[in-house]
C-alpha cells in the first residue's frame, strides 16, 4: 500500500513539473520574440565608429547602441545557459549513464556556475570604475566585454583588460565601448 502512495505522489509531482515547464517555455518565448525585434532594430541603429588596437594587441571596438540591447543580450545569455544547465541536470538525473558521464555533467554545471559568478563580478567591478553599464560574456576561448560609457580611450580599455585577465586568465579578452549620449 505504501508503494502505491509513493507512486501517486511521484506522478503528481511529475505532472506538476510538466505543467510548469510548458508554462515556462511558452511564456518567455513571447517576451523573447519582442526582445529579438528590439535587438534587431537597435543593431540597425548602431553605428561602428572605428576599431582601435590596445597596447597589448587586443581589439577595442567603439560603437553606439541602446540600453535595450544590453538587456536583450543578458536575457539571451541567461536563456542559453538555463537550457544548457537543464540538459546537464537531466543527464545527472539519468540512471542509465555511467558515473563518468554524470561526473562530467556535474563538472560542467559547476563550471557554468563559476563563469556566471565571474561575469557578474566583472560587471560589478567595471561599473564601479565609473561606467554606466557593462556586459561580460564568456564564449569558447573569448571574453567579450561591452561597456557603456560617455567616452573611451585605450588606457581605459587596458584597465578593463587587466581586470578581465585577473579573473578569467587563459581567455582572449575583447573590449567594446558603446558611447552614450
Amino acid at each position: 500500500m505504501l508503494l502505491k502512495k509513493q507512486t501517486v505522489w511521484l506522478l503528481t509531482m511529475l505532472s506538476l513539473v510538466v505543467v510548469l515547464s510548458v508554462y515556462y517555455i511558452t511564456s518567455p518565448e513571447q517576451q523573447m520574440n519582442n526582445m529579438a525585434t528590439v535587438e534587431k532594430e537597435s543593431e540597425e541603429d548602431s553605428t561602428v565608429s572605428g576599431e582601435n588596437t590596445s597596447e597589448s594587441g587586443e581589439s577595442v571596438i567603439s560603437s553606439t547602441a541602446s540600453d535595450e540591447m544590453f538587456e536583450a543580450l543578458r536575457l539571451e545569455l541567461d536563456e542559453e545557459r538555463s537550457k544548457l544547465k537543464e540538459e546537464l541536470e537531466t543527464t545527472v538525473a539519468s540512471t542509465d549513464l555511467p558515473t563518468e558521464d554524470i561526473n562530467a555533467a556535474l563538472d560542467k554545471i559547476k563550471e557554468l556556475n563559476d563563469v556566471t559568478q565571474k561575469e557578474a563580478y566583472l560587471e560589478t567591478m567595471i561599473v564601479a570604475m565609473d561606467y554606466e553599464d557593462a556586459l561580460v560574456r564568456v564564449s569558447d576561448n573569448e571574453v567579450r566585454v561591452t561597456v557603456k560609457a560617455k567616452s573611451h580611450s585605450p588606457a581605459a580599455a587596458n584597465e578593463i583588460l587587466k581586470l578581465v585577465r585577473s579573473e578569467l586568465s587563459g581567455l582572449k579578452p575583447v573590449v567594446q565601448f558603446q558611447i552614450s549620449k
